[in-house]
């Protein structure tokens, strides 16, 4: 389904002689920068009905043309999902996602997700990109989540996790004992195989960064925490997997559990029953898209972790 745009913009004095892209990101702000740099580059956005280069610099005066055919989405439906909101304010929803909520839907989701809760606990969001979703937790990893609940909201997100200034704080826990810290800087992109996974690639990858310590060895695990200075799809996990201590319970990137050797019954019933992988986002912290206060939000690790991290603790402790 295709919707035809057609909107106007006169370039106000603030932005006399600045990049046509960047003055037209200013005017529509609805647009991502890609898709208006797009739409610059086939003709489709004009300057006083000219082709004009990205690049090239726009007067006060001059009238933003844009006649566009916009790819629309079949709309999702509002949906009573509960949601436990951590924060709320008239510009940002923060919420603790439990484990086995889809944030967006997709094939084999169509509905049921975190996008259909947003829509039914604040249905305005529907303006919003992505009902205002900026990023993203796997289906089965928990903790916190910001969305926007308006446009200029939305665009202040983005810029910021693009601009790294939004701190992650993340808990898991991983096979192996591990002897201290580090970072893995290693560029990910789709595994060239297996069109499900993530992988680290070194010919056409992504930067990706991930930050780690340890919180707690034991014998055969170790509790860490990760810090991200990136946010590639299944970051941590493939990361952790590449250097070897993969998260507990991940089907994709550790294969089937690992019992240790003389392993108690305990153990062995618990490793197996963990279900999902062993990832939390506990931290969150960024600057207010309207307000500029710098936020922080914490949560608790969920009842699952806790089990599983004392049951660890009552094996023999490193």
């Amino acid at each position: 389904m295709t919707e035809i745009i057609e909107r106007q913009e006169i370039v106000p004095d603030a932005h006399n002689g600045e990049r046509f892209d960047q003055v037209a990101a200013q005017l529509f702000p609805e647009y991502s920068r890609s898709r208006l740099q797009t739409w610059i580059k086939s003709g489709e956005l004009t300057v006083d009905g000219k082709v004009r280069r990205t690049r090239d610099k726009v007067l006060d005066g001059e009238t933003l043309l844009l006649k566009a055919e916009l790819q629309v989405e079949v709309r999702s439906v509002a949906e009573p999902i509960d949601l436990d909101i951590v924060y709320e304010d008239d510009d940002v929803i923060v919420i603790n996602k439990p484990a086995g909520l889809v944030v967006h839907p997709g094939a084999g989701n169509p509905d049921g997700t975190l996008l259909n809760a947003l829509l039914n606990h604040f249905p305005e969001i529907d303006k919003v990109p992505r009902a205002g979703i900026v990023h993203r937790l796997d289906r089965d990893t928990t903790g916190l989540m910001i969305a926007a609940k308006t446009i200029e909201a939305h665009t202040s997100l983005v810029a910021q996790l693009q601009a790294r200034e939004v701190h992650r704080e993340y808990d898991a826990v991983v096979f192996g004992t591990m002897t201290g810290g580090g970072t893995v800087d290693e560029p990910m992109g789709r595994h060239p195989r297996q069109r499900t996974k993530m992988a680290v690639s070194q010919v056409g990858g992504k930067e990706a960064v991930t930050h780690y310590r340890v919180t707690r060895r034991f014998l055969n695990h170790t509790h860490i925490r990760c810090f991200l200075e990136t946010g590639r799809t299944h970051q941590i996990r493939v990361h952790m997997a590449h250097i070897k201590y993969p998260l507990l319970g991940d089907p994709l990137y550790a294969g089937r559990p690992r019992l240790p050797k003389g392993a108690t019954d305990l153990l062995i019933t618990t490793l197996r029953g963990f279900g999902r992988q062993a990832l939390h986002a506990r931290k969150l912290e960024l600057e207010h898209p309207i307000s500029g206060d710098t936020m922080s939000w914490e949560v608790p690790l969920p009842d699952d972790m806790k089990a599983l991290l004392a049951v660890l603790a009552t094996e023999d402790v490193r």
